[in-house]
Parts: C-alpha cells; sequence; structure tokens
C-alpha cells in the first residue's frame, strides 16, 4: 500500500473495517468465555473473577498488535465482595521503564479522593445505554495511560442484565499511522470519525485526532451508528461532503 495508490471509498472504508475487526473479534470472544463461565456462579467474587479475566487478556498484550490494556469492569455491587471493580491489564512499555504486562492500579475506595466513578464514562454509558460495543474516542486516558487512547467496549451479561463491561485500549497515535496512509488514496480531504464525530485520523494536519469535525448535518447523518442497530449509513452533507460507514465498527469516513 503506498500513500499515492488510489482507492474508492467503500474500498477504504472496507479496509478500516478490516484493521478494527480483529479487536472486535478478541472482544467478543473474550465476552463470551466470561458470560459462560459466570453462568456458572451466580454469586462471583472478584478473586474468582480477576484470574480467569487475566489469563482471557494476557495473550493480547504480550505480542505485538493495537492493543495497549484490557479487561473487565464489574457493574457495581455485581461481585460479593467488591462494590466498585477493574481488572484491567496494560501491555509493557520499555519506553516507560515497565517491562511486561501489569495491572492497572485502580482505586475502588469511593471514599478517596482519587475514586472516580466509571459509570459515567463514554465507554461505559454507551453500551449500557444500547446493549452493544462502542468505540470511545480518542480521548486523554487519565485512568489508564494518560495517553491520546481508543477504547472499545462491549456489555457483559448474566442472568438476563449488563453485569459489566469487557474490551480492549489502542493508543490513538498507533491506529492513526496504520489508517492514514490508506485515507490518502481517496486523493481528497478525508477523515475517520467515530460516532460523535470525534476525528481519529484525517489527511490534513489541521483536524487533530481528538477533535470534533463540524459539518452541517454529519451528526444527524451518524446517529445510526450510535443505535444497537446501526443499518447503513451512506449520506451527502449539505456542503457536499459524503459520509461511508466503515462495516459495523462504529466509524465513518468523511470526504470532503
Amino acid at each position: 500500500m503506498t500513500a499515492t495508490a488510489t482507492m474508492s471509498p467503500p474500498a477504504i472504508a472496507a479496509y478500516v473495517a478490516e484493521t478494527i475487526d480483529p479487536i472486535f473479534a478478541t472482544i467478543d470472544a473474550w465476552r463470551d468465555a466470561l458470560e459462560a463461565g459466570l453462568s456458572r456462579h451466580p454469586e462471583p467474587t472478584a478473586a474468582l473473577l480477576d484470574p480467569i479475566v487475566s489469563a482471557l487478556v494476557h495473550p493480547a498484550l504480550e505480542g505485538p498488535g493495537l492493543i495497549t490494556g484490557a479487561g473487565f469492569v464489574a457493574t457495581p455491587g455485581y461481585l460479593a465482595d467488591a462494590q466498585w471493580h477493574l481488572a484491567w491489564w496494560l501491555a509493557g512499555d520499555g519506553a516507560r521503564g515497565a517491562a511486561g504486562v501489569r495491572r492497572l492500579a485502580a482505586v475502588s475506595d469511593p471514599d478517596s479522593e482519587d475514586f472516580r466513578d466509571y459509570t459515567g464514562l463514554e465507554w461505559w454509558r454507551v453500551p449500557e445505554r444500547t446493549g452493544t460495543r462502542h468505540l470511545t474516542g480518542p480521548y486523554v486516558d487519565y485512568v489508564c495511560t494518560d495517553d491520546y487512547t481508543v477504547t472499545i467496549t462491549t456489555p457483559v451479561r448474566a442472568a438476563g442484565r449488563m453485569v459489566g463491561i469487557v474490551g480492549a485500549d489502542a493508543y490513538a497515535a498507533r491506529l492513526e499511522l496504520e489508517l492514514r496512509q490508506v485515507i490518502r488514496g481517496t486523493g481528497a480531504p478525508c477523515a475517520v470519525v467515530n460516532a460523535s464525530g470525534r476525528v481519529v485520523t484525517a489527511t490534513e494536519s489541521r483536524r487533530e485526532p481528538g477533535s470534533i469535525l463540524r459539518f452541517d448535518g454529519l451528526s444527524d447523518a451518524l446517529a445510526p451508528l450510535r443505535e444497537a442497530d446501526p443499518g447503513v449509513v451512506a449520506a451527502v452533507l449539505p456542503g457536499g461532503q459524503s459520509v461511508l460507514a466503515c462495516g459495523d465498527t462504529s466509524l465513518a469516513l468523511v470526504i470532503g
């Protein structure tokens, strides 16, 4: 793939989907394994759950790839021995002086001044509302890495209710490098945005990752991506820009 290669917008949208889909598939497999395990334990505990989550996510964090953090976050009150609980691990980063996979040191005491109610964050709030997976970001992840991050999460259900979310983080810079080369193939200004219109990567430097793309009609065009059953997203905005969904990733191309 070269920067000068010309590709049709549908081909570029398909490439974006193919880049993200392996992460989705990995997370879906984790969800299925957790739901199967939790179905056998009507009163699960953090002590029971944590080794299961650790074994699931470690392979993805130890090898090459886009995933830099992963784990499970419990619905408050679900676990018998932990009112609030994050079972989340981070990939090692030699440049930061940390080698190997390490567990996130999360604050779970609501009385601590460092405690943060994660149920108000987008990566929790949207899957809880829609019942399906969601891509949040890029945003500065003050909980885990203090870096621009993309987080993909999906609900975990047991006994007919959501008992938490399972998900993964990817550094926005890595994802941007992965996608920027191919979107240049449109031969026109182009951006990959999430369902909120937040830029993941773009051909123009003024459209920085994490910024909101503001075009008339864009929010309405992206609205189906914010629902559990998005259907097909393909639109032309009043200003002439075209919008095309990247499969079912909740990302879209905005060209023009």
